[in-house]
């Protein structure tokens, strides 16, 4: 079901949200054209289990340089694949993951190719890649998002869940897929793909930074005033 955009009071809610965090941490955009990509965003997503973006960026740049297209990724012995990605948290799980991945891509379009998604709703678009091994939300969000399709589609990660819902945004213990659903009901209806994407990204700082999963820095949070976890817990 394609979520539309209402006049939630959360849309007030997150758009200052918005501004707080860009008052504390300033503007963040993506800037390296190479990874508008949906393929490349799709690989980074399926090996970046638990893993640093940094190094997920650079495992999917060098398999892509090492290889030189991903049909010879899906073709690559796994072990060449599991040695490549040592640097990830599980490189076992993630090259397993990808080869099945693109495996399943190859077999269903001949090719390594997303570009049939540019023709779907939003909506279709992310069930099909829900399908494929190692995609679930997070992943099919960011393909849709932050490749070249940019879409106004909120991508959620753990902290990004953590802070919305200390902030009473979405329901206690959501699981990213409720998250999703709530959010993108509540997103300010004037928000670009790259608004959308700037959000997820300063408040995954946020939680980085100071909105941890224990001892959060309530004090010094910028957004202690709008979130009641914050109230309570800097007294």
């Amino acid at each position: 079901m394609e979520l539309p955009f209402g006049n939630d009071p959360r849309c007030a809610a997150l758009a200052a949200v918005q501004q707080a965090l860009i008052g504390r941490f300033g503007r963040v955009e993506r800037d390296d054209p190479r990874r508008l990509d949906p393929v490349w965003t799709l690989v980074q997503g399926v090996i970046g289990a638990r893993t640093k973006t940094e190094i997920s960026n650079a495992n999917t740049d060098a398999l892509l340089e090492r290889f030189g297209s991903w049909e010879k990724v899906a073709a690559a012995p796994l072990a060449e694949l599991q040695a490549m990605l040592a640097g990830a948290t599980y490189p076992a799980v993630a090259a397993e993951r990808l080869k099945a991945c693109l495996g399943a891509i190859i077999a269903e379009r001949g090719e390594v190719s997303l570009m049939h998604l540019s023709n779907l709703p939003t909506h279709e678009a992310m069930d099909w890649l829900e399908t494929l091994p190692g995609v679930a939300r997070k992943i099919s969000a960011g393909v849709m998002n932050t490749s070249r399709f940019a879409r106004p589609v909120l991508v959620i990660d753990g902290h990004h869940r953590r802070v919305m819902q200390r902030l009473g945004l979405v329901p206690p213990r959501s699981d990213t897929r409720r998250a999703y659903d709530a959010l993108m009901s509540a997103l300010p209806p004037d928000w670009s793909a790259g608004d959308v994407d700037e959000h997820h990204l300063l408040v995954k700082k946020l939680g980085q930074t100071t909105c941890r999963p224990s001892r959060p820095d309530c004090a010094g949070c910028p957004l202690r005033e709008q979130c009641p976890t914050g109230r309570a817990g800097a007294r």
